[in-house]
Order: C-alpha cells, then structure tokens, then sequence
C-alpha cells in the first residue's frame, strides 16, 4: 500500500471511498462515519481551493473572524476555534510572523491586547474567500439548495 503524498500541510488528505465488496456492517447507520466521510471531501475541496497557500481551515476560520470582530481577544478567537489558549496563542504567531494580523492594544482596557487582520491580512483573505465560496459552493451543489439548507441547520443542531 502505498503512503500519502505528504505536502507542505502534512499527509494530503484523501476521501473515505467506499470500497466495493466491503459490508460497512453498522458503520453505514453511524452519523459519526458518515460526517466524517463528508468532512474529508469537504476538506478536500478547501485544500483544492487553497492550493499553493498556507491557510488551513482554522487559519481562514481565524482570518474570517479577525476581519469581522477586529480588536477579539486571543482568548475568544480560541474559543471560537475550539481550541486551548496555547494552540490560539501558536495561531496568532503564526498570522502576526506572515503580516496577516498584529495584536494592538485594546482602546477599551490598555492592559488588553486585541487581534486587527494586517492590510496584507485583508488582502489575502479576499483572494482565498472568493476561492474557498467558489469551491464551497461545487462541494455542495451535489445537494439541492433545499437540502443543503435543511442539512446546514441539522449540522447545526448536532453541533449544539
């Protein structure tokens, strides 16, 4: 068998194909395999969409959210993200060292640092959301527009 063609991003992520003459047994009754199948090939439309950029989908997610919440805390964005204080804390390196976002203090707390997406942080996510929206919407042109709304919301039910 062979390996994964490793990229910048680590393994290339490849669907979940169901294979012919393999009984799937309770697995095809599970919602977690089945989001999980779905999670793949969405993931890989992201990365078809981002190719030759170095955003992953947390790091678009940190960039959507800088833009529309400028001055949020580290704190928040990683609790937006769901992750530890230390992982938002490598995320924001990470964007400040590339010119994507700066932290600056806060106008309402001085002792408070808040996170503002850069000129060049602006720049790059209007590139990569037209790219991202139009292999987004491909991905899930496979459904009708009514069920994609339907699925979105029970998405968002299982999220809760």
């Amino acid at each position: 068998m062979s390996q994964p063609k490793r990229t910048a991003r680590g393994p290339r992520p490849s669907s979940i194909a169901r294979v012919p003459g393999i009984d799937y047994a309770e697995l095809d009754t599970m919602f977690g395999y089945a989001l999980k199948r779905a999670q793949v090939a969405a993931f890989e439309a992201f990365s078809r969409a981002t190719s030759g950029a170095d955003i992953t989908p947390p790091r678009f997610t940190a960039l959507v959210i800088l833009q529309t919440n400028p001055g949020i805390s580290q704190s928040v964005l990683g609790d937006v993200l769901g992750t530890a204080r230390s992982g938002a804390m490598l995320l924001t390196d990470w964007l400040e060292s590339r010119g994507l976002a700066e932290r600056r203090h806060r106008p309402d707390d001085g002792r408070a640092w808040g996170l503002y997406l850069t000129a060049r942080g602006e720049r790059v996510l209007e590139k990569m959301r037209r790219s991202v929206r139009l292999h987004d919407q491909r991905f899930a042109a496979r459904l009708p527009k009514r069920e994609r709304e339907r699925l979105l919301r029970l998405l968002e039910r299982l999220a809760a």
